[in-house]
């Protein structure tokens, strides 16, 4: 064979390894995280008291009532001592239901936590180095262990607790401590709630007014961990999905609240108050779907 016929064959074979290399490494890669779809499918009223801060649905007992958290629902007792503020609130598929509370003011956050018995505790956790004193929601883990929780304002991360009331690890006598961290891989600002959706997605509220970060403002954003939550860090990877809706009879500044995700029926939920005098009477927990 001539030299240059035995060089065109060899090109050729070379070219033929990378082409078979190449899809041999595509089959086995991890395809990319798809960004789900979910489309608005109705409303509820949200009573600006009672029903503006955040929401969840309870599995245990069965046929339990949605809770939802509002200034009319944090007892005398609680915000006599200070806690004046509830956000979006969590349940355990056990029934643990847990709601976060901060201050005006201080060096600590506060965790009001129901067992199925219907017993309330409360776990304190004191503020680590540089952690923002606002207590914004709580979003329980699958497993039931592990909680996340958020800070409010422009954030990389989220702080993952000890579930408490459920974690063996944790006593309302002792200071709840923080296991880890969520590091995230786009910033993402003033989210007022998460709920998992998947052992390792969430599904969040964010009140972002500026709209800088993905291009609209109060965006439903997707975060993808890396591994489950647990002690030690994981990575999330973020995806704004869509603007949540911002419908009234006034004009001015929505709010985005809390978010809850009910695996029995599908079903996402997303409290958003209306501006001025609007937040009493429009108002609305809008309910989704995935499609």
């Amino acid at each position: 064979m001539p030299l240059r016929t035995r060089q065109r064959c060899r090109a050729a074979l070379t070219g033929l390894v990378a082409l078979a290399t190449a899809a041999a490494v595509l089959s086995t890669a991890t395809p990319a995280t798809a960004a789900d779809t979910w489309s608005e499918v109705g409303s509820d009223r949200a009573d600006p008291l009672t029903e503006s801060q955040g929401l969840t649905s309870v599995e245990v007992p069965a046929n339990s009532a949605n809770r939802y958290t509002g200034i009319g629902t944090i007892p005398v007792s609680v915000s006599s001592r200070g806690w004046n503020h509830v956000g979006d609130p969590d349940a355990s598929y056990d029934g643990h239901y847990i709601e976060p509370y901060q201050a005006d003011s201080g060096t600590a956050k506060m965790y009001r936590v129901q067992s199925p018995s219907g017993a309330w505790s409360e776990y304190v956790h004191t503020l680590s180095s540089g952690e923002a004193l606002n207590n914004s929601w709580v979003a329980i883990a699958p497993s039931g262990q592990w909680m996340l929780s958020g800070e409010y304002g422009t954030m990389t991360r989220f702080l993952v607790f000890p579930t408490p009331g459920v974690n063996a690890s944790t006593s309302p006598s002792a200071n709840l401590p923080q296991a880890s961290t969520v590091t995230l891989d786009h910033a993402v600002r003033d989210v007022q709630g998460c709920d998992f959706v998947t052992a390792t997605r969430l599904l969040c509220s964010s009140d972002d007014p500026a709209g800088t970060l993905f291009g609209i403002t109060k965006p439903l954003l997707q975060i993808d961990l890396s591994a489950e939550p647990g002690t030690s860090n994981v990575t999330g990877h973020v995806t704004a999905l869509r603007q949540l809706p911002l419908r009234s009879s006034c004009s001015g500044t929505f709010e985005a609240e809390g978010i809850d995700y009910d695996r029995r029926t599908g079903t996402l939920r997303v409290i958003v108050v209306s501006p001025g005098f609007c937040v009493l009477t429009d108002s609305k927990t809008y309910r989704f779907t995935k499609s």
